[in-house]
């Protein structure tokens, strides 16, 4: 922890309170940016017929909690009073992808790296490495992309994936050793879909981030770390070694699916090269500026991400806590009172492009998605 102190000595005098300076993106879908090939592994790991036995022994043997109270012994917490800024940047990162707000932990390590996890109660790990060499855009690039796993709804897979050796084991003596066998493409499968998950993410943390060379620089320091020669860096020098190693064909093709089937198939993250051509692909295709224009699919209910959630009293719907006004019947979760205690009706506007009666104060247009101010 010393590391990170003695990196900033300024942070200990005043820190100025948290003022979001980046663009919201109002009830956002994680199916704004989720890649189609993190999308088709998951899909493909779903129809693995041993993972219903694997999750049942994960809450069974409840990792879940156990993984919350280790990290919560041995990691010191963020908050408005404790790496302030560092909390602050998460608020941002929550506030720009409408997330609820996880737990923030900063853990001793000098790996660069980060990760999310517990579904009851969700938290993030920055490594105290990655925070005392990282710029602090290229930090809030980092939590917006675990903020990112929390709204694909990545969490649980993840989770699970990182105990998955153990779990196999206690499954294959539980199946008399044919759960081992089984467990192999299984785990494959886990691999894959993870390597996947950091695409759609590394595309999150650059809509928190909102500055594309940053979030490439972070990629890039993810591969080669920060030294005394870091002005010497040059980030387009990097980029075109990774399009041209990722269009290398002929032998050198071949060497790299020999060396997928030797090694690269049980890492749990892609090479730096192929995030950063994944990344840049991303961004000059125009996604991310139509994103932040305000051209992507809204999720008005935000039911699909981890955090707090509620039904409707009026018609059952499912929708997080974060939501004011229902999307499906526009019942008010938060009424206005009056000065004894009766509740206030809430005023009605008409949506200006199709006409649909809205409660006064909803942003977005429940039947045509239009923005009401």
């Amino acid at each position: 922890m010393s590391a990170v102190i003695e990196a900033h000595p300024e942070r200990s005098q005043a820190v100025p309170e948290f003022k979001s300076s980046k663009t919201p993106l109002p009830s956002i879908s994680s199916q704004a940016f989720v890649s189609e090939t993190d999308r088709m592994a998951l899909e493909n790991l779903k129809k693995v017929p041993l993972l219903p036995m694997v999750l049942r022994k994960f809450h069974e043997l409840a990792w879940d909690r156990i993984s919350y109270a280790r990290n919560s012994a041995e990691s010191v917490r963020c908050g408005p009073k404790q790496f302030r800024s560092l909390h602050n940047m998460l608020r941002e990162a929550c506030s720009v992808l409408h997330v609820t707000e996880p737990e923030l932990y900063v853990r001793e390590s000098e790996v660069l790296n980060a990760y999310t996890s517990g579904t009851n109660r969700t938290f993030i790990v920055l490594h105290s490495a990655l925070v005392q060499h990282f710029t602090d855009d290229e930090i809030l690039f980092i939590i917006g992309h675990e903020v990112g796993h929390i709204k694909c709804g990545h969490v649980l897979y993840q989770e699970m994936g990182r105990m998955l050796m153990p779990l196999l084991e206690m499954v294959g003596q539980a199946t008399l050793g044919l759960g081992q066998l089984a467990g192999a493409g299984l785990v494959a499968a886990f691999f894959e879909w993870m390597r996947q998950a950091e695409f759609s993410c590394d595309r999150a943390g650059t809509l928190v981030c909102q500055d594309t060379r940053v979030a490439l620089s972070g990629v890039m320091k993810l591969g080669c770390g920060s030294s005394r020669f870091d002005d010497e860096k040059d980030l387009d020098t990097f980029l075109e070694q990774a399009r041209t190693h990722s269009e290398t064909v002929g032998v050198h093709g071949l060497s790299k699916a020999l060396l997928f089937v030797m090694y690269n198939w049980q890492l749990t993250h892609p090479q730096v090269v192929y995030r950063a051509k994944g990344l840049d692909d991303w961004i000059n295709s125009g996604a991310y500026e139509r994103i932040i224009g305000g051209d992507y699919i809204r999720d008005v209910a935000g039911a699909s991400q981890l955090g707090e959630q509620t039904k409707c009293p009026q018609c059952k719907k499912t929708v997080s806590t974060l939501v004011r006004f229902c999307p499906e019947c526009g019942h008010d979760f938060k009424p206005q009172m009056g000065p004894n205690g009766e509740r206030v009706a809430p005023q009605i506007v008409a949506c200006g492009s199709c006409g649909e009666q809205l409660p006064f104060g909803t942003k977005f247009c429940v039947s045509c998605g239009t923005a009401t101010a």
